[in-house]
């Protein structure tokens, strides 16, 4: 039998899993931002927002929400000071964006001073999921959510170059080892036990396994399913192609400090060439048509919600 308490503690959960999908579309609260400089960033808003409802009222139709109300938060950090809501993407300028909700919630004087490690390591950010369900339910409702996306492609190149082709003392062991002992036939024994040295070819093979030898990694997991756009009604849809009129525009909604500007340093390994349309084309040549069209597949939601042409 429930306590009175557990009664209330359920009832947002409860709640959320009786709307209908997806949520209404709400008109963005412009009142902060200067109309005439930001116009067109704002008219790219509202057609990206329009596209992403329209399709996923095509796609969803009129069902309900089973998922858990954790899990369905799990990747979004919160920022109460400001009343904003940002589901983390990975490789879509996230480090930089955690940098800026620090800086929001007065953690630090400045985007520029804060170190990686801090960023992702130092767990001064709380995540929605911390909250108890009434506390989601009430920033869900009131507070501004962003979501940043990538075009889906360039995204997996640069996780794969980041992860697979630096030192890294988490991936080479954890999936490098695993990769390198499926999908490399003869491999050599010091590969087997550093896990170093992955070819893109290789993760591939994993990435589109039902069977994989080690489990999905947020550097690679679609965006459908990180964030459920068509879940939770984002306010804000950024991308990485406009990656800094669309963040100075979304400081300028919530009312940040004049003086906060979106951060343009490259986080880590800062003199390789970032990943672009052409450095993507060079890592797919090593695919097969066949393996090509099963990575894009593998992306197609991510593809279709955010207006990605096809490659």
């Amino acid at each position: 039998q429930l306590s009175a308490q557990q009664k209330m503690s359920e009832a947002p959960f409860s709640w959320f899993r009786g709307v209908y999908l997806p949520p209404p579309l709400q008109p963005l609260n412009k009142t902060l931002a200067r109309a005439g400089r930001w116009q067109a960033v704002g008219s790219t808003q509202e057609k990206r927002r329009s596209f992403l409802h329209g399709f996923c009222q095509k796609h969803s139709g009129r069902k309900k929400l089973q998922t858990h109300l954790g899990h369905l938060v799990s990747r979004i950090y919160v920022e109460d000071r400001h009343k904003v809501l940002y589901c983390e993407v990975p490789k879509a300028g996230c480090s930089n964006w955690k940098r800026v909700l620090m800086v929001l919630n007065g953690l630090a004087a400045s985007a520029h001073n804060i170190s990686h490690d801090d960023v992702h390591y130092g767990k001064h950010l709380r995540r929605l999921d911390s909250y108890d369900p009434a506390g989601i339910a009430t920033r869900l409702s009131t507070y501004t959510k962003a979501i940043f996306v990538r075009e889906p492609m360039e995204r997996l190149v640069s996780a794969f170059r980041d992860k697979f082709e630096h030192p890294n003392s988490y991936y080479h062991p954890v999936f490098g080892k695993a990769i390198i002992r499926k999908y490399r036939r003869h491999a050599k024994e010091e590969a087997l036990s550093t896990g170093s040295g992955v070819k893109f070819k290789e993760f591939i093979q994993y990435l589109l396994d039902s069977h994989r030898p080690v489990g999905m990694d947020i550097h690679w997991e679609q965006v459908s399913k990180l964030c459920h756009p068509c879940l939770i009604s984002y306010d804000f849809i950024g991308k990485f192609e406009t990656l800094e009129e669309d963040a100075n525009y979304f400081l300028q909604l919530v009312g940040a400090p004049a003086e906060l500007k979106f951060p343009q340093f490259k986080d880590r390994h800062s003199s390789d060439q970032r990943t672009s349309a052409e450095v993507v084309r060079q890592y797919l040549k090593d695919l097969s048509k066949e393996e090509r069209q099963m990575t894009y597949d593998f992306y197609y939601l991510d593809y279709l919600m955010f207006n990605y042409t096809s490659p």
